[in-house]
């Protein structure tokens, strides 16, 4: 049975009651006792959610499986900007959103990554994220796409379809004091990324750090350009010229800096990339200047990518992030 639609009255709700009502909802998960327990179903979350989706709002949030915003990512966007999850839901339905961004995240990070959300509201009603699907529940490859300023995150909606990101781009990122952060980026939960690529740079011999640091300009930002994906011309160190050692490095590298995200996503995604040696066609390039936060050579702009995968980390002015693993 379809749940009921949200009234009208939703929308005269004060802002700072929404706010307050959104943050505390996000905050639940700190405290996981507080939380009931869910019924027993052999659906997915996200599965659970579109269940209870009425035919009105199935009309407006589920879009086909080919449609072109299913490759598109931003650092700010909403995949259905018209209804917005503090409007367009009841609170339950709020709450089974909550469930499921959750569960894109390993439980040590998803109090951060709750955070997050929270932080990049920026105080206003107007900033709340939007979710969707692609597809129906015929497809094997139907999506739940969950967006919103400084958040973009997928999950196949069905259980045991564990194929990482699905050959879809993701988004993450965060300014936590300042949107011009400082060299330690203090209390961005993304900087964790930052310092164990820099871990993997000091193992590197002095001609290889010469080569991973490139006198140009790191990917723009476009949308249409930041995952787009490049057979030559791509700036950096080499995987073919790593060794063994290192190309091993670099792969657990790349696990530990996904470690925020669901266990069954990373596994997937780093099988990926061990089945088809996608480390060997992957090139590794810093970037200094003003780029370099502090010129102290921790590099705060990075980017990994090869003619299958595009992963850009900016660290200037606040953490960017974009991961996309077409080779699924």
């Amino acid at each position: 049975m379809n749940a009921p639609a949200p009234s009208s009255g939703m929308k005269s709700v004060r802002r700072r009651d929404i706010l307050r009502t959104l943050g505390s909802t996000l905050a639940l998960s700190a405290f996981p006792s507080l939380r009931a327990a869910p019924a027993a179903s052999k659906d997915s979350l996200s599965m659970q959610f579109y269940k209870s989706l009425t035919d009105e709002q199935r009309a407006k949030i589920v879009l086909s499986r080919d449609h072109a915003k299913r490759g598109y990512v931003s650092n700010w966007w909403y995949i259905c900007p018209d209804q917005r999850l503090h409007t367009f839901y009841t609170q339950g339905q709020q709450d089974l959103v909550r469930q499921i961004f959750e569960s894109l995240h390993h439980p040590d990070h998803r109090e951060k990554m709750n955070w997050q959300v929270r932080k990049d509201l920026m105080g206003k009603i107007d900033n709340t994220p939007a979710v969707g699907f692609f597809g129906t529940p015929e497809d094997a490859d139907f999506e739940f796409i969950y967006t919103g300023h400084h958040v973009t995150r997928r999950t196949f909606v069905h259980p045991g379809h564990t194929a990482g990101f699905g050959g879809r781009p993701i988004f993450y990122g965060n300014f936590a004091k300042a949107f011009r952060e400082e060299k330690d980026h203090a209390g961005n939960p993304f900087w964790y990324q930052g310092l164990v690529f820099n871990d993997f740079v000091s193992a590197l011999d002095g001609r290889q750090r010469e080569k991973i640091l490139v006198a140009r300009e790191p990917r723009s930002e476009k949308p249409a350009q930041v995952i787009a994906r490049r057979a030559n011309d791509l700036p950096g160190l080499a995987g073919a010229d790593l060794t063994k050692d290192q190309q091993a490095k670099l792969l657990d590298t790349m696990r530990r800096m996904l470690v925020c995200l669901r266990p069954a996503d990373v596994a997937a995604t780093l099988k990926t990339i061990e089945d088809q040696k996608i480390v060997q066609r992957l090139f590794i390039s810093c970037y200094g200047g003003e780029y370099d936060i502090g010129g102290d050579k921790v590099w705060d702009t990075w980017q990994i990518e090869g003619p299958d995968m595009v992963w850009y980390f900016r660290g200037c002015p606040h953490i960017h992030g974009y991961f996309h693993l077409a080779a699924v």
